[in-house]
This record gives structure tokens, C-alpha cells and sequence, in this order.
């Protein structure tokens, strides 16, 4: 039995491996070749060299469809110019599970995605305005205009509007959900740099990490933690050593980890930036450099340090089967709640895997006290069968782990 446990570890380390290599492609939002600041058209490129693989849409030239969820028809929004990219876009995000890039139109705040599966050009609308527009105007504000978003390591969406009065978050299943969690709030350190303030915090871009949190970068330079559950931005540093021009319009992870950023304002190409010291250093290249107002790919920050987290001896914590700390179960519906009935107090993650220890999704949670229970939404479309419920602890060990049924 210890045989196949050990075994069973050394599948999880080499899935977890294969599907952060997998999730590598990287997608950038560029200015047009006869009007750099018209950020409306989407291409593949490579962040190792900055080269640009494919041109995914160019607005006015490609053909597309676009169907509206909400009123299932097959249209343009009426001020698109017909153009699914609207005026512009500053914020996209790369969905793995399903292969979509979605991304939010600056002007309309309208949430859409780009079937990557599909070989033509085919956009799909969720939700207009999910920021609602201030009486009688035409578009959104400045402030309301969505200029970050990401796919979090619990399978939600994320956006955030330039003021950070918005927090939006949104599902990527068939049936999406889009939800508004209200405004960011400052942290107590943060060292008078509101993450509301425009002219040290808006615009940029957003990543996550695997422990669930969200990275911000602002256009400014300025880097903010953010805890999902609390909304706290807690400011981590100011990057240095970009050009003096150089406003970061974009952010991604490379598959080494690190995070790069891009401009859109100039093309002095793309910038590999150490979280530790918040030092940028150009990416060489031979490659002709482009301007980006976002960039996405599905690479989470600390994502060896999570992958380090599964790889130990199952057989010196507990058991695989543990005594329903996980219900419902069977799962029927959406979500499952976890009972932390003998846990000391401190910072757990839950995960969810298939059987074969994959993970799909986690969540960082908090435990202050006794017998206390965290809930965890199943993301996306998730067959019926047999998957795990791990929780880990702050010293990334396993505290306990539960066979759950979804039906």
C-alpha cells in the first residue's frame, strides 16, 4: 500500500509539471499598425523572445462572429464599430480549461471571449456592462474602465476596474456568473500608496498565484498583493529599472515563474522583473519589439513552491481516507464545504484534484477558530466521478485529505 501511495505522489509532482508546461502560450492585446494606441487587435507571442506567432484578430480586417449570451443573438454591439474588440481593450486573461481568451472592451466594460478551439474568428459575449453606466452617458468613465483582469488559481475570473472600486469576479463554465465583490481596500502598511489613487495605482495589468492570490501591477510600476476573500491590496514594491517611459501595461509569468511586463505607450519590448528586489532587466531579442496593453497566459507566480508543496510522503501525515470533513458527499451541486473540526489555527489551502492527482483548483483560507468551515465552489465543468479534497497546511504538509463524489 505505502508502495502505491508513494507512487500516486510521484504522478501528482509529473501532472502538475505537464500542466504548467501546457498552460505556456501567451496571448498580448496590440496597437494596430496604422494607429499604435488602438489596442483592439489580439495576438500569440512568444515572451522568451517577443516574438509574435500568430495574429489571432485584426480589428477591421478579420472576419468574425459574435453571439450575446444574454439575448442569444448573433450581433455587434451598437458603438463597436463593428468590432468585438470594442474601442479598445486593456484587460484579458487565458482560460486553460476551456481554451478562451476572455477580455473586457475599456469603454463598455462588456466581459467576452475568443473560442481559441474555433479555426475562424468567434467571440462570444457574457455580459454587457457589468459596471453599471452613471446616468445618461454613453460610455463608461474613466475610473469604471476595466484595466486588469486574470484566471485565479480557484478557476474564477477576475477584473478590476481603474479606481479599484470594482472587483469583479466571473465563471467560465457554460453558464457564467458574474458577480461584483465590491471595492479593494488599502492595506495598513502600505505606506500612503492607495491602490485607489490614479496616478500611483491605475491601469496595468493582473496575475495570480497559486495560493490564490492576485499580483497587481499598476501602469505606474507599483506592485500590490491582493487577498481575494478580504479585498485587502496590501503594497509589496515599485519596480525599477524599466525606461523611463516604460508605463507596465501588461504582466505575465514565463514558465520559469518570473514575471514580465510590457508597454503600451512605447516599444521598448518586454521586461523580466525579480519580485524579490522589484528589478526589471530587458528580454533580448532579435525580434521587431511591439506595444501591448495587456498580456495573459494561464502560468500562476509560485507555482513550483506549490508543486514543492505535493511532493512529500503521504505516509508520515494522514491517512488519504479521512471521517467527512468534506460535505456534502456525494456533490450534487456547485460547491462543498470543508470542516476544520481539529486543525490549530493558521493558513491552510484547499485543493481539489481528480483521482489520478491532478490538481484542478485551490483555495488559501484562514483559520482563527474552532471547528470553523470554508467553502469552495467547483469552477467550470466538471464531470461526474470520483476526485480528492487535500488540505495543506502553512508548513506545506497535509493536515487531511477526503475521497468526494460528484454527481
Amino acid at each position: 500500500m505505502k508502495h502505491k501511495i508513494l507512487l500516486s505522489v510521484l504522478l501528482v509532482s509529473g501532472s502538475i509539471f505537464s500542466m504548467a508546461q501546457q498552460a505556456s502560450k501567451t496571448f498580448a492585446i496590440t496597437g494596430k499598425a496604422n494607429n499604435n494606441f488602438f489596442w483592439a487587435d489580439i495576438k500569440q507571442v512568444d515572451l522568451s523572445t517577443g516574438k509574435i506567432n500568430k495574429v489571432l484578430f485584426e480589428s477591421g480586417k478579420t472576419a468574425f462572429r459574435n453571439v450575446n449570451l444574454e439575448s442569444k443573438t448573433i450581433a455587434a454591439r451598437q458603438g463597436d464599430n463593428n468590432n468585438p474588440t470594442g474601442l479598445g481593450v486593456a484587460a484579458c486573461a487565458f482560460d486553460t480549461r476551456h481554451n478562451r481568451l476572455y477580455f473586457a472592451t475599456m469603454h463598455f466594460s462588456d466581459i467576452r471571449y475568443l473560442d481559441l478551439n474555433s479555426d475562424q474568428a468567434s467571440f462570444t459575449t457574457v455580459k454587457t456592462n457589468v459596471i453599471p453606466l452613471k446616468t445618461g452617458a454613453g460610455f463608461q468613465a474613466e475610473e469604471n474602465q476595466i484595466t486588469r483582469m486574470v484566471i485565479a488559481a480557484d478557476g474564477y475570473g477576475y477584473a478590476l476596474s481603474n479606481d479599484a472600486g470594482h472587483l469583479i469576479r466571473f465563471s467560465t463554465g457554460n453558464k457564467p456568473m458574474v458577480e461584483d465583490l465590491g471595492s479593494l481596500i488599502d492595506g495598513e502598511n502600505n505606506k500612503g500608496i492607495s491602490i485607489h489613487n490614479k496616478c500611483s495605482s491605475w491601469g496595468g495589468d493582473m496575475v495570480a498565484d497559486a495560493f490564490g492570490k492576485l499580483v497587481i501591477v499598476s501602469a505606474s510600476r507599483n506592485v500590490f498583493n491582493v487577498d481575494v476573500k478580504s479585498r485587502v491590496a496590501e503594497f509589496a514594491g515599485t519596480i525599477t529599472g524599466l525606461p523611463a517611459n516604460f508605463s507596465t501595461n501588461g504582466a505575465a509569468v514565463d514558465d520559469d515563474g518570473n514575471l514580465v511586463v510590457s508597454s503600451a505607450n512605447v516599444f521598448e519590448g518586454l521586461y523580466k522583473v525579480d519580485l524579490k528586489g522589484f528589478t526589471a532587466v530587458k528580454i533580448a531579442t532579435k525580434e521587431q519589439a511591439f506595444n501591448a496593453s495587456d498580456l495573459a497566459n494561464g502560468n500562476l507566480l509560485s507555482q513550483k513552491e506549490a508543486n514543492d508543496m505535493m511532493r512529500f510522503d503521504y505516509t508520515k501525515h494522514a491517512p488519504l481516507i479521512s471521517d467527512g470533513r468534506v460535505y456534502p458527499n456525494p456533490l450534487t451541486g456547485s460547491q462543498f464545504n470543508v470542516l476544520f473540526d481539529r486543525q490549530p489555527a493558521g493558513n491552510y489551502t484547499i485543493v481539489l484534484t481528480d483521482i489520478a492527482g491532478r490538481a484542478l483548483q485551490s483555495k488559501a483560507v484562514n483559520i482563527s477558530k474552532a471547528s470553523q468551515v470554508e467553502t469552495m465552489r467547483v469552477a467550470g465543468k466538471t464531470l461526474k466521478g470520483m476526485y480528492l479534497v487535500k488540505v495543506v497546511n502553512g508548513n506545506k504538509q497535509l493536515a487531511f485529505s477526503e475521497k468526494v463524489v460528484i454527481q
